[in-house]
Order: C-alpha cells, then structure tokens, then sequence
C-alpha cells in the first residue's frame, strides 16, 4: 500500500497530499485511506499531478459512480472524451474562448456564488474533482468553507430552530436569477425541486453539517420572504473570509472536495482570458439506499 501523507493548510480543514502518484491506478487501501482523510477534512488538494482525462476519469470511478448533473439540463456539446467529463471553462465546442453574451458565461458565473455541486437531484453529488488545465493571469481561484464548522458555530436557539427544517432545492433557481431564463419546458423539468434536511449528518462519522448554498430557494413550512432570509443569515455566518480555504490554481492541481460537508465557489477572472477545468462528480449512493 502506498501511504499518503497530509498536511493541512493555513489552519484551515483542508489538506495538502503528497506521496501518491494518481496518474497510476490505486489499491483499495490507498482509495479507503483516502476516503477517510476526506472525511476529516473535506477537501484534499494533489499539486501539479500530470493528469488527462482519462486518468481523471480513473482516479474519481475509484471512489464510486460519476454523475452527469446539470449537463442533462443544458445539453450543451462537449469536447471530451467522456460524457460524464464537465466542461468548466469559458471555452466553447469549437476550442475558442466564448463571447461575453454567449450562454456559457452565465455558467462561469453562477459559480461564483456559493453552492454544492447537484444538490439539485438525489442521489446528490459526493465528491467533486476539479483539474485544472489552463489559469489565468489573475483570479478564477476556488474556495471553500466547511459547513461542520459552520453548524458547531450556531446558537443552540438556532440549532433548535433549524431542527427539523426541510429546504427545496432547484436546478435553475441561480441561473434564473442571473437572467439565463433560456430553458424550454423540458429543460425546465428535467430536475424537479427536491428535498433536504437543512441539517444532514455525515454517514460515517455522525457529525451534524448544514446542507444549504445557491440551490436552495425555499423552506417548508415558511413564507418565501422568511426561508429566503434565513437561508441568506446562515450563508453569510458560514462563509465569513476568516474561515475560508482559497486555492490558487496552478495548472495540473486537481482538488477533491466532499459535496455534502462543504461550500465551494469560484472567484471573478477576465472572461475574455481563456480558463480551463475539467470536473468529474461521484454519486453519493448513500441518498439512493
């Protein structure tokens, strides 16, 4: 077995890992170790690792089924090899940078704001892989905040008051609210709203998290003004600066972040500079059991 080694960064959650090489296939104990390393800290970052698609592709199908997400609702053409391969770039399927009015812009940018990746659907994504493949001169770094830490950090009134909540998640409420009203009936049903505890607990280790970001769009039980401000209190508490790990992209970096314990966000760059990743997602199978 080959043993990884951590070292978590900036006092933050997430950690550095060093000591493997993922461009080749990994043992069992290896993938076990690093899924328990993900569920302490959430996201793990591999420096400058030299992968393609195709190891991508291998190294995320070690830890489970891969996710399609929001590519069923923008049919967009892709220029992968694997269909499961998102495009995060401002790239378009000819290989050259888009236009600012071009809809995949609006894309860059609803990923600006806070969120986890296909809360959307159940099952709901696990772990995300983001690989970088082309930066740009300034911006466009990702961050994250760990929503355990978030939840330990609340009032116990609080912590009472969300007991119990449930939330509505929709595929297209942040992209319609950008203005990207571009979706046909079809589009629009592809993902129905769905249903979540606004506080979930890790399968594994038990511990509390809040389940929250730019899909969720409402709460049962509550006027829409009312789950609208609570939702936006709680984002902000979460995700002060203070508490944030900011990764600074260099090209071949590729980071593993768990979906259901953390936040994510990408920052602004200059749309017309071109800015390459590739994502893969896992299913979480524990929502389809």
């Amino acid at each position: 077995m080959t043993t990884p080694r951590y070292e978590r960064l900036g006092g933050t959650f997430a950690a550095r890992v060093t000591g493997l090489d993922i461009t080749k296939p990994l043992g069992f104990e290896t993938i076990t170790a690093l899924d328990a390393a993900m569920a302490e800290h959430a996201v793990l970052i591999f420096e400058r690792t030299g992968l393609d698609e195709d190891g991508l592709h291998r190294f995320a199908t070690s830890f489970g089924e891969l996710d399609i997400g929001f590519k069923r609702v923008s049919r967009a053409p892709t220029r992968f090899k694997h269909e499961e391969t998102l495009d995060m770039s401002n790239v378009g399927a000819d290989g050259a940078v888009v236009a600012a009015d071009h809809r995949k812009i609006v894309g860059n940018i609803a990923n600006q704001l806070w969120h986890t990746d296909s809360s959307f659907q159940k099952p709901a994504a696990k772990y995300s892989f983001l690989l970088s493949v082309v930066t740009t001169s300034w911006g466009g770094e990702t961050e994250f905040v760990d929503m355990r830490a978030a939840y330990d950090r609340l009032s116990p009134s609080m912590k009472e008051r969300l007991a119990g909540l449930i939330a509505e998640h929709d595929a297209l409420h942040s992209r319609l609210s950008l203005g990207d009203t571009h979706y046909d009936e079809a589009q629009r049903t592809t993902f129905p709203p769905v249903d979540w505890p606004i506080v979930r607990h890790h399968p594994d280790t038990g511990v509390p998290y809040l389940y929250i970001g730019a899909h969720a769009h409402q709460i049962h039980g509550m006027t829409l003004p009312e789950a609208r401000m609570l939702l936006m209190d709680l984002l902000e508490d979460a995700t002060r600066a203070d508490l944030v790990y900011r990764h600074a992209w260099n090209v071949g970096d590729l980071v593993v972040w768990d979906n259901r314990t953390t936040l994510h966000r990408g920052r602004a760059f200059d749309l017309s500079e071109r800015r390459e990743l590739k994502r893969v997602s896992t299913l979480d199978e524990a929502d389809a059991a």
